[in-house]
């Protein structure tokens, strides 16, 4: 299997819609590890490796989100492995 990293940003309405806590849900469901987290200008940054199928996964996950949220644009680059530790929602 083929391991990948993907990092980058989601934009719309994703912020105080519960997008980070279901992106780890969602992550952790994948069994890809790495981390999300809100910005301050309103969009949300993530950084997400694993298997190459289940990242793909969450790659179009992240273009629609959870309910109530409103994904206008995601933009992701692969990045080096990084080897991170479980999937985790940074404050």
């Amino acid at each position: 299997m083929t391991s990948v990293c993907l990092h980058g940003y989601v934009e719309g309405r994703v912020q105080g819609v519960g997008f980070r806590q279901s992106t780890a849900a969602e992550a952790t469901r994948l069994q890809l590890s790495g981390w999300v987290r809100n910005l301050p200008d309103g969009r949300v940054a993530v950084l997400f490796e694993g298997e190459s199928d289940a990242v793909r996964s969450l790659a179009k996950w992240l273009e629609h989100g959870p309910p109530g949220a409103r994904v206008l644009a995601v933009t992701l680059q692969e990045r080096p492995i990084e080897g991170a530790q479980g999937f985790i929602v940074q404050r």
